[in-house]
């Protein structure tokens, strides 16, 4: 699960670099497509998360069901500049079914790895199960990893350190958050970090531009198809 670059040096507290904010992008106006995908055990907050991140902040965040297979949500928005589309895959934590094969991990630039700060066993499953995953399934050496210790408003419960944490970010080469997804706390600032560390990776860069092109190409042949259709109607 190591990274190629020695440069994703893994922390609690990112930097406050750039500026992530919500934006009235059309979703065909846009410099970079990039694949999220969220991973961990079942019932760790993976979709809270998530919702915590794409809802506006004035919006009550609610209970939802679990996540039944895979879902994904697309989220637009700026930084550093950029206009960014991050399609974020939210999966089940399958790992009890053995169903989230190499096709959820191909092409991903950014792989999120929960666990519950409460529930220990969702911490050491990191390391025998999801690590392993991404090792096996992982297209792309430069995929940005990011930790995350979620449910840290239910602090009084904890069974797994800050420290501990920091030490499995530090061991794959993982950027390090603690968050939660209740009072939206470190949320925002987790995603933007990533997305900042992704803009970091000139392969990724590529890949990401790669997607745009194909799409504005796509949208000139339907439109050249249109115009012709209407000549010869």
């Amino acid at each position: 699960m190591g990274s190629s670059s020695p440069s994703a040096t893994p922390y609690l507290n990112g930097e406050n670099r750039g500026s992530l904010k919500r934006s009235q992008i059309s979703p065909t106006s846009y410099d970079y497509s990039f694949k999220i995908l969220v991973i961990g055990d079942s019932g760790v907050g993976k979709s809270s998360l998530l919702l915590s991140f794409i809802s506006a902040p004035e919006d009550p965040l609610q209970d939802i069901s679990p996540t039944i297979g895979v879902d994904f949500k697309m989220k637009m928005l700026s930084v550093e500049g950029k206009r960014l589309k991050l399609t974020i895959w939210d999966t089940a934590g399958q790992e009890r079914f053995g169903t989230l094969t190499s096709s959820y991990y191909r092409g991903a630039h950014g792989i999120i790895l929960v666990y519950d700060v409460t529930r220990r066993e969702t911490f050491t499953n990191l390391s025998e199960i999801w690590a392993r995953e991404v090792d096996l399934y992982s297209t792309n050496p430069d995929c940005v990893k990011i930790l995350v210790g979620n449910k840290v408003d239910r602090d009084v419960e904890r069974a797994v350190t800050v420290e501990e944490g920091m030490a499995l970010a530090k061991e794959h080469d993982c950027l390090f958050y603690e968050c939660s997804a209740r009072t939206r706390a470190n949320v925002q600032q987790c995603f933007k970090d990533l997305a900042l560390k992704i803009l970091d990776k000139p392969g990724l860069l590529e890949q990401g531009s790669v997607v745009v092109k194909r799409q504005i190409l796509k949208e000139k042949q339907l439109s050249q198809k249109k115009r012709s259709d209407n000549c010869c109607s």
